[in-house]
This record gives structure tokens, sequence and C-alpha cells, in this order.
């Protein structure tokens, strides 16, 4: 299978959380960090992601890059 890795744009993201629920494999949350725009953006926070891009895709901001991480 395949291994991903997730970068979250995070002056773009608005914390919205569609991202963290497209995950089939539940790599992503919500941080405790706050951007310089008062929002907590989403974060990869463990391995599993085989990058399937939903939670890019799902993102209205843009705010997600999913790049193939080779083995």
């Amino acid at each position: 299978m395949p291994k991903g890795r997730v970068e979250v744009l995070e002056e773009k993201c608005k914390s919205c959380g569609l991202c963290v629920e497209a995950c089939p494999n539940k790599v992503l949350k919500i941080s405790d960090r706050i951007n310089s725009k008062g929002y907590r953006p989403a974060e990869q926070f463990k391995e599993g992601c085989v990058a399937c891009k939903m939670c890019a895709m799902m993102c209205p901001d843009v705010a997600i890059e999913v790049y193939r991480v080779e083995s």
C-alpha cells in the first residue's frame, strides 16, 4: 500500500474539520496551535496516510497538499 504525507498550509486553514472527517485512515486532527488568523489548523498526527487525497479534495480553502512517500 502506498504511503503519503499530508502538508497543511496553516495560514489558509480555517479549522472546518472536513479533512478530518474525510480521511479514511483518520490520520488528521485539528491542532492545539493557533495560526495568525486565530484558527486551529489541521495537522497529520500519526502514520497511516495512503495518499488518497480525500482530505485535499474536501478542503474548501485549498489548504492541503498530499505527497506520496517512497519506501
